[in-house]
């Protein structure tokens, strides 16, 4: 039998029991979830079914399972329309180390806007082994932007057209085609197009530029046929006699292809005269 006052006894210990363990799950935090590491590619734009406009800028990473970097790549993308149809193809240029996971990447797909809705990314995996159960795929719907484009030609050199043989081989450019939304500053959009360089499809298909990255330049004015573009330092810099040449070709073909434009009066930063020299 159990007295009152060993009965008292007893539910002050359990209060005070109580207590402290109350005071333990309030005081005391939680042991941390741990979420299990993603592995594979990871997009992180666009996201899933994101609308999207030109150009499209795909970034992303890689983290093992089958996919890693090589030669500087993760992989390829290719972008298929509603239909299934290859709209155009890119490789996942590495942006941190490629011997280091996670690997960054990125890419740049131009294309003309498709007539269906959406698409699909189709993401392929660098397999330098060649065999069929080491190929990685990975999709991601998209929707098409139903802003208006037009159709912009640059020009660039080419490794795959040209002759060494040719005496004005350094000022021989070939064109190639950009999409861009709708501008009555067309000529500006050309020359912005022509500044990015070659696209990853571009440069599988042999273009290379002249142009050193970072060049910025401005279509002043457009007037009896001529056209007026200053440009920043960084555009004459570095490169010889040839280089510069295939810059000057580059610039000027590019603003040629307008009919509105028959010459092209070129600036460094309001100086001419003296510019493009190596």
């Amino acid at each position: 039998m159990i007295n009152t006052k060993q009965g008292v006894w007893l539910l002050g210990i359990l209060g005070f029991i109580m207590v402290i363990l109350i005071g333990i799950l309030i005081f005391v935090p939680a042991k941390p979830k741990i979420e299990p590491i993603k592995t594979g590619i990871i997009i992180t734009s666009p996201k899933s079914n994101e609308e999207v406009s030109l150009p499209i800028k795909i970034t992303g990473y890689v983290n093992g399972d089958g996919w890693s970097g090589f030669e500087g790549q993760v992989g390829t993308v290719e972008l298929l329309d509603g239909n299934g149809q290859l709209i155009t193809r890119g490789i996942l240029a590495a942006t941190t180390e490629w011997t280091t996971l996670p690997t960054n990447f990125e890419t740049t797909l131009n294309f003309a806007t498709p007539k269906t809705e959406g698409g699909t990314l189709v993401f392929k995996n660098e397999n330098a082994s060649g065999m069929p159960d080491k190929d990685r795929s990975f999709f991601v719907a998209i929707k098409f932007s139903k802003n208006k484009t037009i159709q912009v030609g640059v020009f660039f050199g080419n490794q795959s057209l040209s002759s060494s043989s040719a005496q004005d081989e350094c000022q021989r450019v070939y064109r190639s085609y950009r999409y861009v939304k709708e501008t009555p500053a067309v000529a500006q959009a050309a020359i912005n197009e022509l500044l990015k360089g070659p696209t990853d499809a571009e440069m599988l298909a042999g273009f290379f530029t002249s142009i050193p990255k970072g060049s910025v330049g401005k279509v002043i004015r457009i007037v009896d046929g001529q056209a007026w573009v200053d440009f920043n330092e960084t555009t004459e810099s570095g490169g010889g006699s040839c280089s510069m040449a295939s810059r000057v070709a580059q610039i000027e073909e590019t603003l040629k292809q307008f009919p509105t434009v028959t010459s092209v009066k070129l600036y460094i930063n309001g100086r001419t005269g003296d510019i493009f020299q190596p």
